[in-house]
């Protein structure tokens, strides 16, 4: 069987950036995130931070906090069948359990980690959905609170330290590749 890589960390520490490299080496997304997004939109609520929040614990009110897990879970495996899976954003814990629980082994669990005034500092200049520092501290909080974010980050299989610029990035990311390739 094919493996998924969940990216996971804190907003702003670079999970898109890594998972753009999963995807630049022909490797299939799901991008949790895009399950808010498209709510949001099919609803037609603005997509913005105070908005995508409100979503996602409504969502996990709905589903249980491994809502995003159960509402991707069959993207997932159909995408594992033909390929190597990249998942962009996993969040809780329960996300976490319920695809341990269906993938075991083939789910490896990659956590990108930022100091969190660098953070701020990406987060302010980004160009889709800037967030202030106020906004990142409040987001941080209200995921680490409500949505059991630490968990994945705590039991990753494998940590890259993303506090310097791309380049340093893309060498983290290199040797994440040859540690990856040595998994049965």
């Amino acid at each position: 069987m094919n493996k998924a890589v969940a990216v996971v960390g804190m907003c702003g520490s670079g999970k898109s950036v890594l998972c753009d490299y999963f995807v630049k080496m022909g490797w299939q997304s799901v991008y949790f995130g895009g399950v808010t997004v498209n709510q949001l939109k099919k609803q037609g609520i603005e997509v913005n931070e105070q908005n995508e929040r409100a979503m996602r614990e409504s969502l996990r009110a709905n589903y249980g906090m491994g809502a995003f897990a159960v509402l991707l879970k069959e993207e997932i495996l159909a995408k594992l069948e033909t390929s190597n899976v990249v998942l962009d954003g996993l969040y809780s814990w329960s996300e976490y359990v319920i695809l341990k629980e269906l993938l075991g082994d083939n789910l490896v669990v990659l956590a990108v980690v930022t100091d969190s005034r660098i953070r701020k500092q990406r987060l302010a200049t980004r160009k889709i959905r800037p967030l202030t520092a106020e906004q990142v501290d409040s987001r941080d909080i209200a995921e680490i609170e409500n949505s059991e974010k630490g968990g994945p980050i705590a039991k990753a299989d494998f940590y890259v330290v993303n506090n310097g610029g791309l380049q340093e990035l893309s060498s983290q990311f290199d040797a994440f590749m040859q540690w990856f390739n040595t998994l049965d």
